[in-house]
């Protein structure tokens, strides 16, 4: 039982001790403590501020990030469809060069086939001009062998022109 009613002499002496142990924690202690305990405050303090800025510059660089990417793909789409409308301008313009160049072909091919055909033509045309000079004279020469035959023909002839 005497530990749960204690002695006057042990509560002061209790009483003194702490007295002691308290006035030197107030004289030495108690002041790094809490300059050690605000420091530390302001430092939470200015660590949680300092992770607010960083929230709050993390949500505009991801909303310029945004805009940036929206402005690049608009460009990339805008160069896309420049990029479309040349190759089909390209398309238009070597089938129209095509087109043209063909028809100018094809032109050349059709005169050079009236060329070859007229001097096809002219050709047979001196051809059978000849071979009829040289009928008519291998028929002459034989008709016109004698005199007599000769006579003959020229008064025919002379009727002939008589008569035009």
């Amino acid at each position: 039982m005497e530990l749960v009613r204690p002695s006057i002499g042990l509560i002061f002496w209790m009483v003194v001790s702490f007295s002691i142990i308290l006035f030197i924690l107030g004289k030495f202690a108690w002041k790094p403590i809490l300059g050690m305990i605000k420091a530390r405050e302001e430092s939470i303090e200015n660590a949680l501020a300092s992770a607010e800025r960083a929230k709050e510059e993390m949500k505009a660089l991801q909303s310029s990030n945004e805009r940036i990417l929206a402005e690049a793909r608009a460009e990339r789409d805008a160069m896309l469809k420049d990029a479309r409308e040349i190759r089909e301008k390209m398309i238009a313009d070597a089938k129209n060069t095509a087109s043209k160049e063909g028809e100018r072909m094809l032109t050349t091919a059709r005169e050079n086939i009236q060329n070859e055909k007229n001097a096809a033509i002219s050709e047979l045309k001196n051809q059978v001009a000849t071979l009829s000079i040289e009928i008519a004279e291998k028929i002459l020469k034989s008709e016109l062998s004698s005199d007599e035959k000769q006579k003959a023909l020229v008064n025919t002839l002379l009727k002939d022109v008589n008569l035009n």
